[in-house]
């Protein structure tokens, strides 16, 4: 008797998994850089859904702290959270930085998305 086949496994192949995964990230962009009206100073407390493995407060004033939520909230963030939590001023000024701490994927989208993000960077690993 053959086994039945295991739904949980994915049948599609790596470029299929990867585009499934850009169109993630893509479809949680804002509409435009303009969109982004977060705080740009003082503590800020992010929902669960997240940051939910670590810490959840952070002062964005602090240069470290700062970096790790704008890294956070880029990967974990919900198209709603986007708005709400980043601000257009700091994006641009941490990106070229801030794009070699995130993933591939992420900083392709939001460069392609965003001319003014992929001119404020340089190469990346």
């Amino acid at each position: 008797m053959a086994a039945s086949p295991q739904p949980w496994l994915s049948r599609s192949g790596p470029a299929e998994d990867l585009a499934l995964y850009r169109e993630k990230f893509r479809r949680r962009l804002p509409g435009g850089l303009d969109d982004l009206r977060g705080p740009g100073q003082g503590v800020v407390e992010l929902p669960l859904h997240v940051a939910w493995s670590g810490m959840t407060a952070y002062d964005l004033d602090k240069p470290r702290q700062r970096m790790g939520f704008y890294r956070t909230v880029l990967h974990e963030g919900l198209r709603e959270d986007l708005p709400r939590y980043l601000n257009q001023d700091l994006l641009l000024q941490l990106w070229p930085t801030l794009r070699t701490l995130v993933g591939r994927t992420v900083r392709t989208v939001w460069e392609d998305a965003f001319p003014a993000l992929a001119a404020r960077g340089g190469p990346a690993v």
